[in-house]
């Protein structure tokens, strides 16, 4: 399959289809012809300060028309686009720019604080706002008409359960079984319409873009999720399909006086998490088609996704694998495990990926004869249906963002007065969950919990900073010295 060529999927979709709508955004609306046109000035711009095919190419952007129009222009360079988070510290940020050897940074022009960090930390990396990339002389830009499905797309990085974050690669095969496989699953029609709130930073954001050119369906996007505003929008636009997590699907319910949205709207698509339970029969209740998934920056999007026609049926369940995918539960001595019996959950597929950026340990030990460890436990049902258990063991997932406690820790642990650390997630009723943390401290050290709070808001992102901090004695740990995370909680029952 690595030889699989294809056009350039913008090309291609602004060939079949220039005068559909491809993105609406505030009070505009771009066609796929003027998408092209667009990016193609861009990637231009782009080649005028030096950038090439094959180039790694950091992006720092919010949701907006600029930054579909940036990606874009990247994909028809041949560049591969390191999307970062734009949640992170700068610290975390440089770290990620370093380990994919990124040779330019693009940022919004808001995020001027960061860009002086960068510049001052990070001298050898040239940085540039979008605006005076928009204002760059433009040169004819040499497109990349063809690509080859096996072809670097994009690097997301995706907080590793040890220490720093790995690059995950996303091909272009990758995305592009990532949305037929979703096709096949909720169907694709004509009139589809997708609204994305979710961050393009994510893969929940970034691959609804890639189904726009790929299927040829306009899409809604919002700057941030806004209750009131989606469900005007969902109304006005005719929107049929909308990402969500939890909190945002908690909100609309909420919002919602009524029973039910437009008879247009087809389904909210669940991702970040299991869903509780109350939320899913509030649904129910309410009229609300909700398809249930799992899924991951290794997978490209979702994998798992449970149809509206067993949501009542199969309460709780992620549903079965998409079309081209596969899913077994693996036991610790590697055999299948049978129904209801829990294990590791292995997943394997062309949305999966090839692999970590220069992380050649991790991949295989990750990546096993084309299968993922995904680390998450689970089990099947008779009927193949999945039921996550917990994800990645111990992480955290808060409002949809996920928080490894090894990151969170180790940031605690270089503090001078800490000698041990431990974190661990509670529950919240606005984000699912939060991360709280149990510290030992040096003997004699005059440390305050709230020094440690500010130590950690200077050094990792606001939505990984523990909620609540505790002295202990000691943490619990096993024979082998291992930290005990589930058992953390008790040690706040014993204050």
């Amino acid at each position: 399959m690595n030889n699989e060529t294809m056009p350039n999927f913008l090309i291609k979709r602004a060939f079949l289809t220039p005068d559909r709508i491809a993105v609406y955004f505030q009070d505009k609306a771009l066609t796929f012809k003027e998408l092209y046109d667009y990016s193609l000035n861009v990637a231009g711009q782009l080649q005028g300060l030096g950038v090439r095919k094959d180039d790694f190419v950091g992006v720092l952007l919010k949701n907006h028309l600029d930054t579909v129009i940036i990606f874009f222009a990247l994909q028809l360079l041949g560049v591969k686009s390191v999307i970062l988070n734009n949640r992170l510290t700068p610290s975390e940020l440089i770290w990620q720019l370093e380990d994919s050897t990124s040779s330019l940074l693009i940022l919004e022009d808001s995020f001027t604080d960061i860009k002086m960090v960068i510049n001052q930390q990070l001298a050898s990396l040239a940085t540039i706002t979008k605006s005076d990339l928009f204002a760059k002389e433009n040169d004819s830009a040499d497109i990349k008409e063809e690509i080859s499905l096996s072809d670097i797309c994009t690097i997301m990085y995706t907080s590793g359960t040890t220490g720093h974050p790995k690059g995950v690669l996303q091909t272009y095969g990758n995305h592009w079984w990532s949305a037929t496989g979703s096709a096949l699953n909720l169907g694709f029609v004509e009139s589809d319409c997708w609204l994305c709130s979710v961050p393009l930073f994510h893969i929940s954001g970034f691959s609804i873009i890639m189904r726009s050119i790929i299927y040829g369906m306009p899409i809604v996007l919002h700057e941030k999720f806004d209750v009131q505003k989606t469900i005007e929008d969902i109304s006005d636009k005719k929107v049929t399909i909308m990402s969500v997590v939890g909190t945002m699907l908690t909100s609309i319910v909420d919002a919602l006086t009524v029973s039910g949205l437009p008879e247009h709207f087809r389904c909210f698509l669940l991702g970040g998490g299991p869903a509780p339970l109350p939320l899913l029969e509030a649904c129910v209740k309410k009229n609300l088609p909700v398809f249930q998934s799992y899924g991951m920056t290794e997978t490209s999007s979702q994998i798992v996704t449970l149809s509206p026609e067993y949501s009542l049926s199969k309460l709780g369940s992620a549903g079965k694998p998409l079309f081209p995918s596969q899913l077994r539960i693996e036991l610790d001595d590697h055999t299948a495990a049978s129904p209801q019996h829990a294990g590791e959950i292995v997943v394997k597929g062309p949305n999966v990926t090839a692999g970590y950026l220069n992380r050649p340990d991790a991949t295989k030990e990750k990546i096993r004869e084309g299968w993922l460890h995904t680390g998450d436990i689970g089990y099947v049902d008779e009927e193949g249906f999945l039921y996550v258990l917990d994800r990645r063991s111990d992480l955290i997932i808060s409002g949809g963002e996920n928080i490894y406690p090894a990151e969170v820790e180790s940031v605690l642990l270089s503090h001078p007065d800490v000698t041990e650390a431990g974190v661990t997630g509670t529950d919240a009723a606005k984000w699912g969950q939060v991360p709280i943390a149990f510290i030992v401290k040096r003997e004699g050290a005059a440390l305050t919990l709230e020094e440690i709070h500010q130590f950690c808001l200077t050094r990792l992102a606001k939505y990984k900073v523990p909620k609540q901090f505790y002295f202990a004695e000691q943490l619990p740990r096993n024979a082998a010295k291992k930290l005990l995370r589930r058992h953390l909680h008790e040690l706040i029952n014993e204050k």
